[in-house]
């Protein structure tokens, strides 16, 4: 006659013989076939033996019925060493009474687990003792084996920086140290806002992964209170009597410890258990886990240390190539004009800067000096500016008109969503052979005008109009200057009037007219003693912004 046999649950190697009809299997003690598990359903499923097949039925139960891990949807039948799941409950089918799947022999009074030592000799780790009754078997990996597999731990976490690999590691060692555990989680949250999941797991049994749930209520309590748990009977415990993965898998012992940085701050936790109900762990094994948790959080740290390490050496060689990009689309020398000379310097406050200047020689023999200020700093005003410099460059040679090309360079950059940024600028078009300048003044604060005598004015606030990229059909103005011998101009962003020294005082623009006027008639030695004087004012403090300048003019 064919007969189940309970192969894992609440009584191994009990046998249940089927007769011919049904026999109801659930929680429930009408039942004819009892398991007395919490996730068990009441009347969970049923065997039918009919014309000597056998059959089994899901009866809509909570979690479901199995047949060698594939889902019972229907009536299934059921074959000689099949194996039904029932919750964390196998039961194997046999169909000869003669058949013993433990070939005959009857479990003997001592059975010694053996593992494997790093040499790779035997050596007897824990022992089932079941001479006095289930009552007094005791499952615990020897004292010795946990301080080698500590060391291990410790090894393995030295050998390595990589979190993908050091997470699993940590798990293969716990399970040396902990014999009876039937699973194993590393729970973290994968980014900074994402929510607590586990990032690594170890199950002793190999198939149960698809039903893996972890108790949030537990994870929780030890991450707030920032203590590791025990609990002797997690099943009957009251802390966690709403965890419904407690239940489902008739967790019989559980330890739960937190990993906390250096600051003292929960990274996750390490959460291990066992259905054994004969096997619990020990104060003693709760030490063990913090330790090793304490170990975990110290290599995360490291493993997160070097991750950013390495992150920041790659921006940084991306930086790096930006800021030679961005250097490459800067002139890379002065036009040559018969009677003009041209001074310019430029220096991001970061890698890369938002400031440029531009030298745009015009078919007509006219030449353009352009300089712009991109609102805000780094890679995306870098990105801003070298979009900009190609429009206006488009523009001045598409356009008569100097404030025609700015309105239309305006209106190309207008059309794109910046996300509300904008760049004040500059333009003055000049015309060697009439010395006349006519200027464009896009927001920018109006450049200094020195003449021959030393009188230095500002010039263009009268016609400034908005910065680039604000509204995308305004109208330019344009103003017409008459440069004579020794005239100059001298075109700068706010990183020269607003630069600032250790005191917190601002260079000003005051400092700056000044200096000019004080200045050599020379374009390149005004322009030097320019710089010179505000890198004298700011001394060490640091460079808080993008600084550009361009000065040129007629000789004398």
């Amino acid at each position: 006659m064919a007969y189940l046999e309970i192969v894992e649950g609440i009584e191994p190697g009990r046998r249940i013989q089927l007769r011919d009809g049904r026999a109801v299997i659930g929680r429930s003690s009408e039942c004819d076939i009892p398991l007395d598990v919490a996730a068990v359903s009441r009347q969970h499923a049923v065997l039918i033996v009919d014309g000597g097949q056998c059959y089994v039925e899901d009866l809509k139960s909570r979690n479901g019925t199995f047949v060698n891990e594939t889902p019972v949807a229907a009536r299934t039948l059921l074959n000689h060493g099949d194996r039904i799941l029932i919750c964390d409950q196998v039961l194997s089918v046999h169909t000869h009474e003669d058949d013993d799947s433990l070939g005959g022999q009857k479990p003997k009074d001592d059975t010694s687990l053996a593992m494997l030592d790093d040499n790779g000799t035997a050596s007897v780790m824990a022992t089932l003792d079941v001479s006095g009754g289930t009552a007094s078997v005791s499952l615990s990996a020897k004292p010795e084996a946990k301080l080698a597999a500590l060391v291990e731990i410790s090894t393995n976490l030295s050998k390595t920086l990589e979190l993908d690999e050091i997470l699993p590691r940590i798990l293969d060692s716990l399970f040396k140290i902990f014999v009876q555990a039937d699973r194993g989680f590393v729970i973290m949250r994968p980014d900074k806002d994402a929510p607590l999941v586990p990032v690594a797991d170890k199950y002793r049994l190999a198939g149960r992964e698809e039903r893996t749930r972890i108790s949030r209520t537990i994870v929780e309590q030890a991450m707030s209170n920032k203590s590791a748990i025990l609990s002797a009977d997690a099943a009957t415990d009251s802390r966690f009597s709403m965890a419904e993965s407690i239940a489902d898998f008739q967790i019989r012992s559980m330890m739960c410890a937190p990993m906390l940085d250096s600051e003292g701050q929960a990274l996750g936790v390490i959460q291990i258990d066992t259905n054994n109900q004969r096997s619990k762990f020990s104060n003693d094994d709760l030490e063990v886990l913090a330790a090793v948790a304490s170990q975990a959080a110290v290599a995360i740290d490291n493993a997160r240390m070097h991750e950013f390490a390495i992150e920041q050496q790659a921006l940084a060689r991306d930086l790096d190539l930006a800021a030679r990009m961005q250097r490459a689309l800067l002139p890379s020398k002065a036009p040559e004009v018969e009677g003009y000379h041209f001074f310019d310097y430029y220096e991001s406050a970061r890698q890369v800067g938002g400031d440029y200047y531009d030298y745009v020689t015009l078919a007509d023999g006219r030449f353009a000096v352009v300089l712009g200020d991109v609102a805000g700093k780094g890679v995306s005003a870098a990105i801003l500016m070298a979009r900009l410099s190609s429009d206006v460059r488009f523009s001045l040679a598409s356009e008569k008109s100097p404030a025609a090309a700015v309105t239309r360079a305006n209106h190309t950059f207008a059309q794109h969503d910046w996300a509300d940024r904008f760049v004040t600028m500059i333009v003055v078009v000049v015309d060697p052979k009439t010395n006349q300048a006519t200027l464009v003044n896009a927001g920018h604060m109006p450049p200094f005008l020195r003449r021959s005598d030393g009188q230095v004015v500002e010039v263009g606030d009268e016609i400034a109009g908005l910065p680039i990229g604000v509204i995308d059909d305004f109208e330019y103005e344009s103003l017409d200057i008459e440069l004579g011998p020794g005239d100059s101009l001298t075109l700068f962003t706010d990183g020269f009037s607003e630069a600032m020294n250790s005191a917190r005082d601002l260079y000003g623009l005051e400092r700056l007219a000044k200096q000019i006027s004080q200045g050599e008639a020379n374009v390149e030695e005004l322009g030097r003693h320019v710089l010179n004087d505000v890198r004298g004012f700011v001394g060490d403090f640091a460079q808080s912004d993008d600084m550009c300048l361009a000065c040129f003019g007629r000789g004398n």
